[in-house]
């Protein structure tokens, strides 16, 4: 009996493991639930991007349904979105405001010059305190907000060509209302 017991626990174990590993392997790492998902969105007052002088705020976007994408110009898999993001802009299903995250305003205005612009404008959030409000832990990070000032959507990393489709264009179609 002794005996047995001594082959039968480390077997318990490693099939303990590998149901572990299984199911951590099976889930979307871009599926992280976040705790803003149908509360209001933090409340910022920051400088534009474009204009230092001028300030850009929660308060005026109350009435829209807008998308508010977190990206810097040193973040690599913000290339990967970019061109996703301009196709948003160009079919025109809702505005597309930038948070300039961590970033030097002239590195992050070099950037949109040389990649596009498919923001109507961009907020500069150089030591990411607005960032950390929104609980940005990686750029880029993208929230769809409603009329109401609502966080209704998180998505973590890039925007890919399906989230338009089956994501973004339905939840504005059903938030527009």
């Amino acid at each position: 009996m002794k005996s047995s017991m001594r082959y039968l626990l480390p077997l318990a174990l490693f099939l303990g493991v590998v149901v572990f590993l299984f199911k951590g392997l099976s889930l979307n790492p871009r599926e992280v639930p976040s705790p803003l998902v149908n509360k209001a969105a933090p409340d910022f007052d920051m400088p534009q991007l474009h204009n230092s002088e001028a300030r850009f705020s929660k308060e005026e976007m109350l009435g829209k349904v807008w998308l508010l994408n977190v990206w810097a110009s040193w973040c690599v898999s913000c290339r990967q979105e970019h061109p996703v993001l301009m196709e948003l802009q160009r079919q025109n299903i809702l505005p597309i405001y930038g948070l300039n995250y961590k970033d030097t305003q002239q590195d992050g205005i070099r950037w949109l010059r040389e990649f596009g612009n498919p923001y109507v404008l961009s907020g500069q959030d150089p030591e990411g305190k607005v960032g950390f409000d929104y609980g940005v832990y990686g750029v880029p990070e993208t929230y769809l907000v409603d009329k109401e000032g609502i966080i209704r959507h998180k998505f973590i990393g890039p925007v890919v060509p399906d989230d338009i489709e089956q994501i973004i264009k339905p939840m504005v179609q059903e938030l527009s209302l």
